[in-house]
């Protein structure tokens, strides 16, 4: 079993308290059965815990991750700024297709956008999750390549604090909160916001498409 999978087994959420938890589990292990989740990183510097926390939550809702890069092989992971865990790439980016997938997932780390906005295939396949009305979930620095896909123009979301200017001179209004949902469209600050985050990432991608996630594209 690949390293990855096999790393990110652990309980599953608690949804609803009213619920026991047979019933909760069954919740959430299908929320997101026969859902294809792209995640995009670049070959270093990726939080660690910001792609394998909301990895984990789609495996456990029943959907499947797949990890997308610029370049076949092994991504280095960070824990802030010490390497940790290499993870396989699934697909190269030009080998992808938004078509193949019902939702989008950006993990955080300073170095993975700052890289990922200046390939310009990869600021094709996040801008092309928008056009379609697709849900799309972004976390800490992450929204620098939103920035460069043209796709937080009127939307509201929030990220890690140093991206509030850039983001509000993109046309994007930006919160000091938790987690923020715009029509599909899922954000939060940093990783100890991760809880809220793969929560809400997995009710918005259980959703399906939003009409409303075209109107920055």
């Amino acid at each position: 079993m690949p390293r990855h999978v096999s790393c990110l087994r652990s309980k599953g959420y608690v949804l609803e308290h009213k619920r026991s938890d047979d019933e909760r589990s069954a919740i959430v292990a299908n929320e997101l059965a026969g859902k294809r989740i792209a995640f995009v990183a670049a070959p270093e510097g990726v939080e660690q815990v910001e792609l394998t926390e909301p990895w984990k939550a789609v495996q456990q809702a029943g959907g499947q991750p797949e990890l997308i890069s610029t370049s076949s092989g092994k991504i280095q992971a960070f824990n802030h700024l010490d390497k940790a865990d290499t993870f396989p790439v699934d697909k190269v980016v030009t080998d992808a297709s938004p078509d193949d997938y019902d939702g989008l997932v950006l993990p955080g780390g300073v170095a993975n956008p700052d890289f990922l906005r200046m390939d310009n295939n990869v600021v094709q396949f996040v801008g092309a999750f928008f056009k379609q009305q697709k849900p799309v979930a972004a976390i800490c620095h992450a929204p620098w390549t939103l920035i460069e896909a043209d796709v937080v123009r009127g939307r509201r979301m929030t990220s890690w604090p140093s991206l509030r200017t850039d983001l509000r001179n993109a046309g994007a209004e930006w919160v000091d909160e938790e987690v923020v949902v715009d029509s599909g469209f899922v954000t939060s600050r940093k990783p100890d916001d991760l809880p809220a985050f793969c929560g809400k990432l997995v009710e918005e991608f259980a959703e399906g498409k939003h009409r409303a996630q075209s109107k920055s594209a």
